[in-house]
């Protein structure tokens, strides 16, 4: 009898136990893995930038896995390559809100890949931090002709085109160079760079005396900087990002130029020098502070956290054998952590992590220190980033 007694409370304690774990596992909490969607270019011709920056997203999820996750449940990254191609990067997005079932989403790579999924990122009522350099993406209304719908639950992690560009019109005129000759590429990346340089020059008391356009797949631009070193510009601005920055360059040195050649703030990196070679000597550019950050001073909140973003880069996970640090490694860290900040405090309801990624105060990244609002989804300034010069085939702070 009293072994049928033990039988029988032991069922009903393992009934009871099971009884209480249903709901807990039903709601998420501690058992389910939270799913983060993540978009880049692994192939094609913005792999060089996409596939780093996947490595960097699982380096950061497991980081803060080992830490605790969220809400004690782990991170699960859903894993697309977009080939940096509109169409796919819509039908990755799909499948990650239809299919996996994410409760946010990091990515993509490109700007003209990001405006592809932002209305499926609205209609999805989706959290999306983007790691791409255009401002189209976070800007609601119209720009131009261009209806650029609205923007509540994108963010992104990369500083704005226009910070970038009001970085390099403030150093043009603080050395006066006033005159601009404009190139810029034909993808949404190029255009952006070229509205903002377009708009916010007079400002600086600068004047625009040439503008060409080129597409990114060109192997040659010597036409257009020909047509540009007539209009006698005291510099010439190039934006664009990838392989053909480099070729820019290297046009520039072969047509003997002498005005400076300033590029944007998604070219610093490793594979800029290689693919310019000594072309690139006395080239400016805007970068994160990832790029010299042990020239920081120690009382720079930035110091410490690049510092660790390195060691596990290059020391722990050795991705710099494949991939050299450049100026885009860090956005990846900084796009998870945003959008896992916010789930630590709110759960993964989607309005609830909109609102509070609109909340970010003083979150110290590597690309810089964030302070989001309803009205800015990126946060960053100008003082989140340096100016450049390659000397002597390396990269140093410009004076």
């Amino acid at each position: 009898m009293r072994g049928l007694r033990k039988l029988a409370l032991l069922a009903i304690c393992l009934l009871v136990a099971s009884a209480l774990a249903a709901p807990a596992m039903a709601s998420g909490t501690k058992f389910e893995p939270v799913k983060i969607g993540a978009f880049f270019a692994l192939s094609g011709p913005a792999a060089v930038i996409g596939a780093p920056t996947k490595l960097v997203a699982i380096m950061v999820a497991d980081k803060i896995n080992k830490e605790g996750g969220i809400q004690g449940r782990p991170i699960e990254l859903v894993l697309a390559d977009t080939e940096g191609e509109p169409t796919k990067a819509v039908m990755a997005f799909k499948k990650f809100v239809s299919v996996d079932k994410v409760a946010g989403v990091i990515g993509p790579t490109r700007t003209g890949t990001g405006m592809a999924v932002k209305k499926q990122v609205e209609a999805a009522k989706m959290p999306t931090v983007m790691t791409v350099g255009g401002d189209p993406v976070i800007m609601e209304g119209k720009l131009g002709k261009m209806d650029l719908g609205t923007a509540r639950y994108v963010f992104k992690a990369p500083q704005r085109s226009s910070v970038a560009v009001a970085k390099v019109l403030g150093y043009l005129k603080a050395h006066g160079l006033t005159k601009i000759g404009l190139l810029s590429a034909s993808d949404g990346f190029g255009r952006d760079g070229a509205v903002w340089v377009k708009k916010l020059a007079p400002k600086y008391g600068l004047s625009i005396v040439g503008s060409e356009q080129f597409n990114p797949k060109d192997v040659d631009m010597k036409t257009q900087l020909t047509a540009l070193a007539a209009k006698k510009p005291a510099v010439i601005i190039c934006w664009t990002i990838g392989p053909a920055a480099a070729i820019v360059s290297k046009n520039h040195h072969a047509l003997g130029l002498k005005m400076p050649l300033f590029q944007c703030h998604g070219v610093p990196g490793p594979s800029y020098l290689k693919l310019a070679g000594a072309a690139a000597e006395g080239d400016l550019m805007p970068a994160t502070k990832l790029m010299v950050y042990k020239g920081l001073p120690d009382s720079d909140p930035q110091k410490k956290v690049i510092a660790e973003f390195v060691r596990l880069y290059t020391d722990v996970y050795k991705y710099d054998k494949r991939y050299p640090i450049n100026t885009h490694s860090g956005y990846a860290w900084d796009a998870v952590y945003l959008l896992a900040n916010a789930m630590k405090k709110v759960g993964t309801n989607p309005d609830k992590v909109r609102a509070e990624l609109e909340k970010t105060k003083n979150y110290v990244g590597v690309s810089g220190v964030y302070n989001l609002s309803p009205q800015d989804h990126n946060g960053l300034g100008e003082d989140s980033m340096v100016i450049l010069q390659v000397k002597g085939g390396q990269f140093v702070t410009a004076k």
